[in-house]
């Protein structure tokens, strides 16, 4: 069994605990982490810092999934917390302070942990989060350095305060204006003496690991068994998080598919074949019957099978994938790595840029051009490829848009030079 630690800001990577054997460290946790092969069903995930402000968050459905796949979720210090109070009664065990406390009620907000985070590799916070500057409120009030009414109004000056501009520096300057000098230099001397001091991010998150080391973790998740989390949302986010190292290439399987859909013109050929194969062996494990009878009982037969039967595609099933990409060649993979690089190299040119962001008119006139049909016949041609609706056929089709329109032109600058 491995101990898969997401940690960031609230636990530096020399801590003694993350150098633990079958304990693997990895980056704040993000959309579609969980999906990640190396993490097994019979695993522990200790979920602790995560980014939701540079990508999308880890989503709960993520998190039911993962556990009713077995894996033991443990929840703590920063998002780790927030999202196992949510997800207490599905069976994510919380520790520590911040759990408790947003488990109670007593604080809801993100922001309560939220920091700003050093870039790149760095991952030092760079802010105070309010829980922090809550605890040390909390300590000065008992050291008699400040009264419960002060300290209550110096909280609410400074969750004012933009959690990415609360800066130690910002902190002080709250306090200095609020006429609380005192406490800012009581709290600055404090941290000079114990640079830990009032961090309660970093002691839930070793409570937190000190849990699934010693195997807490594993005795409160045996207790409770989530249902599977299958909904089309979620189905669309296990595709899109399967990728297969291939010939030193690294390759998401759905752009795989894709390209197969789009550009081999034998597609629609592996697709009734595939109709053919689901009729035969049912994914329910009822009886199979030929395609043709089938689609006598559905319809009388009166339309074809790719506008009756559109299957949800499992790309973690190993023979769907097989059977979908039998025609697929070296020379189709690299093409499929390239119209990859073209679109994360205009990502890089342009933040927020997206296949989403292409037009659908540039995506419907690849279709149009590779297919050789006419525009009439284009919902025709993209059921029989797989897509269902021609709509479905153009949103799939943007993400090579940009790499085909490169080596389009490409091509006809070459060809103008001869």
């Amino acid at each position: 069994m491995v101990i898969h630690v997401f940690v960031g800001p609230s636990l530096p990577r020399s801590e003694p605990q993350l150098a633990a054997p079958d304990v693997r460290v990895w980056p704040p946790a993000q959309h579609g982490d969980l999906f990640a092969p190396e993490i097994s069903n019979d695993d522990t995930v200790v979920l602790i810092d995560g980014v939701y402000h540079q990508a999308p968050a880890l989503r709960h459905k993520e998190i039911l999934a993962a556990m009713g796949r077995g894996i033991r979720m443990v929840g703590a210090a920063s998002i780790g917390a927030l999202r196992a109070a949510e997800l207490a009664p599905y069976g994510m065990h919380g520790v520590g302070r911040i759990y408790a406390a947003y488990a109670r009620g007593d604080i809801d907000g993100d922001d309560e942990v939220a920091v700003g985070q050093a870039p790149d590799d760095d991952a030092r916070a760079l802010t105070w989060p309010l829980v922090n500057l809550r605890h040390a409120l909390e300590l000065a009030v008992a050291h008699e350095v400040l009264d419960a009414s002060r300290a209550t109004g110096l909280l609410q000056a400074l969750r004012a305060v933009y959690y990415p501009q609360r800066t130690w520096a910002a902190v002080r300057a709250v306090c200095h204006n609020r006429g609380e000098r005192t406490f800012a230099d009581w709290l600055d001397e404090r941290r000079k003496q114990d640079r830990h001091f009032a961090d309660l991010k970093r002691a839930d998150a070793i409570a937190a690991m000190t849990t699934a080391l010693d195997g807490t973790a594993a005795a409160a998740g045996a207790a409770v068994a989530p249902p599977r989390w299958e909904t089309a949302y979620f189905r669309r986010w296990s595709n899109a998080a399967v990728r297969e190292q291939i010939d030193g290439l690294n390759l998401s399987t759905e752009d795989r598919l894709v390209y197969q859909q789009v550009f081999d013109p034998d597609f629609p050929g592996r697709w009734a074949a595939y109709l053919e194969h689901l009729s035969q062996h049912p994914a329910d494990g009822g009886p199979g019957l030929p395609l043709a009878e089938r689609l006598t009982q559905a319809c009388g037969g009166r339309l074809p099978a790719d506008r009756v039967f559109r299957p949800w595609l499992d790309l973690r099933d190993e023979e769907t994938v097989g059977l979908l990409l039998a025609g697929e060649t070296d020379e189709d993979r690299r093409a499929v790595a390239r119209y990859a690089d073209v679109l994360a190299r205009a990502r890089r040119r342009r933040p927020g840029m997206s296949a989403a962001a292409v037009r659908d008119e540039a995506a419907r006139d690849l279709l149009l051009t590779v297919w050789r049909c006419p525009e009439e016949h284009l919902e025709t041609e993209a059921a029989a490829r797989g897509f269902g609706r021609a709509a479905s056929a153009v949103e799939a089709a943007k993400r090579f848009v940009l790499g085909f329109l490169e080596e389009t032109q490409r091509m006809e600058t070459t060809c103008a030079g001869h």
